[in-house]
């Protein structure tokens, strides 16, 4: 069975959600997208379709739930419960649960394949990974699309799943590895404020009248658990608007997360001046109660001032074995304010983590200011942009002529406000009109939409955001010279992905064959070149000193099959992936394959480790 749709998944950080096109169909038009519910468990017993998958696990004790009262239409006897009741039994029981797992995947600071979560799990629990967690999502998701698209096999789709832009070479890594575990065949990773920008394109066919050549597009995402920023500038080529990913910010663990955490600790000082002292666990059943009810209280049409609080107590002292409190809008919209979207100035940067010592958890940003961040991505992480096509202002500060908002927290009509409020005084004081906000989209299922889109794109039906390799790379080879007394062993520079190779691109250099050392430590020296733009794949440069910039070397112990020390001859392939990573490919004449990595888009100095398979 062929493919028949291409499907598009937002892995997100609180909610999962899951959409499609039709692969086929008439190559010149683009098909509409559809979000697809996903059925799930909302009560012991009671399964039903939902818009979206809350990302919470819950692992059950022999006695949570009545037998058979969480069997699924495709697994009698689930090992985990997945979804909005593992959402709703976890903010009860908090010590079962598993939030924020997309975070902890992120977290170069613990081992993401150990079962670390939940984090403060009681003892003799059976804990599980990031990676676990995010596989059952995964698999969640895949299971419900078999059951809802039986004549269309998920097996059998071309799948796109989203990260945020600032995740690191690991975390994507490892997401892909989720979703292979999770029975994907192929699947492709993509940005998630680019994804937004898909659908936002896929909503707007009339796109080109509503922006210009000379533009630049600021994507503003933050969803629960991080904070993402991105540039997209409007170009011009042979007379066509082209779009061009010109900066993507730093990995900023800052969002809803945060938020929820905030209003916890908030009601739980009213609660210690009424003489009542929550405890650890205490805290962590209300953070979870907090996240339900500033959803609640923050719906686009809502009218309510307050929202009950429950949490379980400790102790026969309790009036019903209950603690009960109330969170108020206007509390909400206090802390956003102050906390989390102060004004500010554009030269204010964030606050810097002081304390030599921490405990062991998710390194969130030491300074709550989304505000800051912002400002020091559009005065620092793009202005150090070398792409000329960043509108900047008079004292370099990057310049956006529109924004496009993403992310559940932004679905707050003060948080939009207070973004457009800031940004706009930075340009006023830059002497420059106001953003545009590119309205009309749905906040919750804009990254799986513009996933799907980005598919239709990739295959020429619909319309894509270029992204070019910045410079020119190259990979020492070294010659085949007889060894001289004294003398280092010579060495040339191939080119292995030209100036402006577009992201989500191969090539392969099939003409000529090398040797690779596989079983023992060897070293891989690579160089870049923002000077040489003519240099074409498969190049051999003989002076590697002048215009070529060293890289910091990697050494690596490739796998072997046979002999330590195995001298393999390969041809070299190159892709640049959606996500800005340069994969340099050897590949053996029986089929073995190996990897090297890193990104492309970071400067010299912060660029990331290879990998290798």
């Amino acid at each position: 069975m062929s493919q028949q749709y291409v499907i598009g998944i937002d892995l997100g950080t609180t909610n999962c959600a899951l959409a499609c096109a039709p692969a086929a169909g008439d190559p010149r038009e683009t098909p509409p997208v559809t979000v697809i519910e996903l059925p799930q468990l909302v009560n012991p017993g009671e399964v039903r379709d939902q818009p979206l998958l809350p990302s919470f696990l819950y692992i059950p004790g022999s006695a949570d739930f009545p037998a058979g009262s969480i069997a699924l239409p495709w697994d009698e006897t689930p090992r985990y419960v997945v979804g909005a009741l593992a959402q709703k039994r976890g903010a009860e029981v908090a010590s079962r649960l598993v939030a924020s797992a997309k975070s902890w995947l992120s977290h170069a600071g613990v081992d993401r394949t150990a079962p670390i979560l939940p984090l403060n799990a009681p003892q003799g629990l059976d804990k599980i990974s990031p990676v676990e967690a995010s596989r059952r999502y995964l698999e969640h998701l895949r299971a419900a699309w078999d059951q809802k698209m039986p004549d269309a096999p998920f097996a059998k789709q071309q799948v796109l799943v989203t990260v945020p832009a600032s995740f690191d070479a690991v975390a994507r890594e490892l997401t892909l590895q989720a979703a292979q575990e999770a029975g994907y065949q192929n699947p492709l990773l993509l940005e998630e404020p680019q994804a937004a920008f898909y659908a936002w394109i896929e909503r707007h066919s009339d796109w080109r009248e509503r922006v210009q050549v000379g533009d630049l597009i600021l994507v503003v995402d933050i969803g629960g658990g991080t904070t993402d920023f991105t540039l997209i500038a409007v170009t011009e080529q042979a007379g066509e608007l082209q779009l061009e990913r010109v900066a993507v910010g730093e990995h900023i663990l800052l969002g809803g997360d945060n938020v929820d955490l905030a209003l916890a600790r908030h009601l739980e000082q009213q609660l210690a001046a009424q003489g009542t002292k929550l405890d650890a666990m205490q805290l962590h059943a209300l953070w979870q109660q907090c996240r339900l009810a500033k959803e609640r209280l923050l719906e686009e049409d809502s009218k309510k001032r307050e929202h009950a609080v429950t949490i379980l107590g400790r102790g026969t002292g309790l009036v019903g074995g209950t603690i009960k409190t109330k969170l108020l809008r206007e509390d909400i919209d206090r802390i956003l304010g102050e906390g989390f979207l102060p004004v500010v100035s554009s030269q204010d940067m964030p606050q810097r983590r002081k304390m030599g010592l921490a405990e062991i958890g998710l390194p969130y940003a030491a300074d709550a200011a989304i505000t800051r961040h912002l400002a020091r991505f559009l005065r620092q992480q793009a202005a150090q942009s070398e792409h000329g096509s960043v509108r900047r202002g008079s004292s370099g500060l990057a310049a956006p002529t529109h924004v496009l908002f993403n992310g559940g927290v932004l679905r707050a009509g003060l948080v939009r406000r207070r973004i457009l409020e800031v940004l706009n005084g930075w340009l006023a004081e830059e002497g420059l009109a106001p953003v545009v906000p590119l309205v009309g989209e749905d906040l919750m299922h804009a990254v799986a939409r513009g996933a799907a889109y980005y598919g239709l794109a990739r295959e020429g039906r619909g319309v894509r955001i270029r992204g070019g390799v910045p410079r020119t790379y190259y990979v020492g080879v070294e010659s085949a010279m007889p060894a001289v007394p004294g003398m280092p062993v010579p060495f040339k520079a191939l080119a292995v992905a030209p100036f402006g190779m577009e992201e989500g691109s191969s090539l392969q250099l099939k003409d000529r064959e090398f040797g690779l050392t596989v079983g023992e430590p060897a070293e891989f020296r690579f160089f870049q070149s923002a000077i040489r733009k003519n240099d074409a794949a498969g190049a051999m440069l003989d002076d590697v000193a002048g215009d070529l910039e060293e890289l910091s070397p990697i050494e690596v112990c490739l796998s072997a099959a046979g002999n330590a020390g195995e001298f393999v001859p390969v041809t070299l392939e190159t892709v640049v992936t959606e996500t800005g990573m340069l994969q340099l490919w050897s590949v053996a004449r029986d089929g073995r394959r190996w990897k090297l990595e890193f990104n492309v888009r970071v400067p010299s100095r912060d660029r990331e480790g290879a990998s290798q398979k």
